[in-house]
C-alpha cells in the first residue's frame, strides 16, 4: 500500500515538474493572443491585442501612434493560475489609418524576445499611410544600398503604380523593382535613371491620391581641407586668435566641420560657418574665433571634416607668449672662421624673438648691405658670397622690436683664412748665375696667408762635374 501511493505520489510530481517545464519553454518569448502575423480592420473600429510572457512587457507602437493619448491605453495585469505570468493589455480606440504598422510586445529586459503583428486600418479616403502635402519627400540614393519609396498603404491588396514624372509608369519586376504593401516601393540597384520626380499613385473610387518623392544622391567626396595656419603658430596673451577651415568638396555634397582645441569644454571660442559655390566646387568655411587668448589657450587646434563615410582633417599648434621678448646669442663663439674662395658663407647667430624683430647688420661699424653688393640679409642671418680676405672684420647684429621698444645687439668677428702664396716663382733666374767664391749673396722669399705661413729654406748642392741633373736625380 505504502510502495503503490509512493508511486502515485512521484508520478503526480513528475508531471507537475513538466507542466511547468513546458510553461517555462512556451514563454521563452511573449506570446500574443493572436496566430495571424497580419490583421486587416477598418477605421474608428476597437483594436485590442493582449500579450503574455515570463517577465515585465512593453510595446513598441507604429511611429504615427501617440502613447501618451486618450485613445492608447495600456493595461498591465499579473496573470496565470499563480499569477506568475505578465500580462499585457494594449487597446486603440478609434484606430486611425495613420496607426498603420507593426506592433511589437517585447520583454522589458530582453529586448530581442518579441511577439509581433502587422495591422493595417483601411480607410477608402486615405489609402496611403501618409499624407503628404504638395512639398515632395527627399529619398536618398545611396551607394551600395536599396533606393525606397516608403509610401506605404493601409490595405494590403491596394494596386499602386510608381511613376517618373511627367509620365514614365515604371511597373513591379520582382527582380529590381518590388513592391511591397509595408515598406513601399524598393529598388535593388538603382542607376542615375532614378534620380529625379517619382510619385506612388493609386486610384480609389475614381480619385486618384500621390505621395511624391525627390531623389537625391549624396556626394560624399572632399577634395581639399586647407586651414590658414598649419605652421607652429606663436601669438601673444590678450590677442585675438581666427583659424579658417576652408573645405572644397563637389557639387551636391554636404559636409561636417567640427573644431577640437584646449578650451572647447569652456566654450571660450566662437565659430561662424558659410557656404558658397564656384563653377566647378562647394566651398564651406568654419572660422574659429577667440577674443582674448589666456595661457589657457595654448595646444593643438584640429579641424576635422566628414561628409558621409569620407573624412579629412587637418592642424595647427598655437603658442601664447606672456610677452615680447628677444633673446639673442653667439652660436659657439663670438669669433667665427671662414675661407676665401668659398661661395658663400652665412653669418647666423642664435635668435629667439616674437614678435619677429627687425634685423640691421653692420660691418665695421657700417650697413653692410650698402657697403658691399656681395652681402644681403636672409631672415637674421648675413650671406657672404664669393668670401675674401676683405670681408674679415667686425660684424654687429641690431635687433630691436620698436613697438614694444625691445633692442638687443650682438657683435662677432670674422676671421677670413687665406691659403699661403709664394709672391715669387723662383728665387732666382733658371740659368745660375756666376758669382765670385767667397762673396756674400742675400735671396728673397715674399709669401702672404692667413694666418702668416712659415717659411723654410732648402739648400740642393750643384751636381759633380761631368754629371747632368737628370743622372744625378
Amino acid at each position: 500500500m505504502f510502495d503503490i501511493l509512493f508511486v502515485m505520489i512521484f508520478g503526480l510530481s513528475g508531471r507537475v515538474l513538466t507542466k511547468d517545464t513546458d510553461t517555462k519553454g512556451r514563454f521563452s518569448s511573449p506570446v500574443l493572443d493572436v496566430t495571424e502575423k497580419q490583421l486587416i480592420i477598418e477605421r474608428n473600429q476597437t483594436l485590442q491585442l493582449n500579450c503574455r510572457g515570463r517577465w515585465e512587457l512593453q510595446w513598441v507602437l507604429p511611429s504615427g501612434v501617440p502613447k501618451s493619448f486618450q485613445s492608447t491605453q495600456i493595461q498591465e495585469t499579473r496573470c496565470g493560475r499563480k499569477t506568475n505570468q505578465y500580462c499585457s493589455n494594449l487597446t486603440l480606440s478609434p484606430a486611425l489609418a495613420q496607426y498603420t504598422g507593426s506592433y511589437r510586445c517585447r520583454y522589458l529586459q530582453k529586448q530581442r524576445k518579441q511577439a509581433s503583428v502587422y495591422v493595417y486600418i483601411t480607410d477608402s479616403q486615405r489609402p496611403f499611410v501618409k499624407m503628404q502635402s504638395e512639398i515632395p519627400d527627399v529619398v536618398y540614393m545611396k551607394e551600395g544600398e536599396p533606393l525606397v519609396f516608403p509610401c506605404r498603404v493601409t490595405h494590403p491588396d491596394t494596386n499602386v503604380s510608381l511613376v517618373k514624372y511627367p509620365l514614365h509608369v515604371l511597373a513591379p519586376d520582382n527582380r529590381n523593382i518590388i513592391w511591397n504593401s509595408r515598406q513601399g516601393f524598393s529598388i535593388r540597384s538603382p542607376t542615375y535613371f532614378y534620380i529625379g520626380l517619382f510619385s506612388c499613385e493609386t486610384l480609389v473610387n475614381g480619385v486618384k491620391y500621390s505621395n511624391k518623392f525627390l531623389t537625391h544622391r549624396p556626394v560624399n567626396k572632399i577634395l581639399d581641407v586647407y586651414l590658414n595656419s598649419t605652421s607652429l603658430l606663436h601669438t601673444l596673451q590678450g590677442e585675438i586668435l581666427a583659424l579658417n577651415c576652408t573645405v572644397t568638396a563637389e557639387w551636391n555634397s554636404r559636409v561636417s566641420i567640427t573644431w577640437t582645441y584646449p578650451q572647447k569644454a569652456n566654450g571660450s571660442a566662437t565659430i561662424s560657418r558659410r557656404i558658397s559655390r564656384s563653377r566647378t566646387n562647394m566651398l564651406f568655411y568654419s572660422v574659429l574665433t577667440i577674443p582674448r587668448l589666456s595661457k589657457a589657450d595654448r595646444g593643438l587646434y584640429k579641424c576635422q571634416v566628414t561628409s558621409g563615410p569620407s573624412k579629412r582633417d587637418t592642424n595647427t599648434t598655437v603658442i601664447v607668449y606672456d610677452q615680447p621678448f628677444i633673446r639673442l646669442k653667439h652660436r659657439n663663439s663670438p669669433v667665427v672662421q671662414a675661407f676665401a674662395g668659398q661661395k658663400s658663407f652665412r653669418l647666423t647667430p642664435k635668435l629667439r624673438a616674437f614678435p619677429a624683430p627687425e634685423v640691421i647688420w653692420l660691418k665695421d661699424g657700417m650697413v653692410a648691405a650698402e657697403r658691399c653688393s656681395r652681402y644681403h640679409v636672409d631672415g637674421f642671418s648675413l650671406v657672404i658670397r664669393d668670401v675674401s680676405e676683405e670681408d674679415a672684420g667686425i660684424y654687429t647684429i641690431l635687433t630691436g622690436i620698436q613697438q614694444y621698444g625691445l633692442f638687443q645687439n650682438l657683435t662677432l668677428t670674422l676671421v677670413v683664412n687665406v691659403k699661403p702664396q709664394i709672391g715669387e716663382k723662383t728665387v732666382s733666374s733658371h740659368q745660375p748665375g756666376t758669382v765670385q767664391r767667397g762673396s756674400r749673396q742675400a735671396l728673397h722669399c715674399t709669401s702672404h696667408g692667413v694666418p702668416p705661413p712659415q717659411i723654410q729654406w732648402l739648400w740642393h748642392p750643384c751636381p759633380p762635374k761631368g754629371l747632368s741633373p737628370a743622372r744625378l736625380a
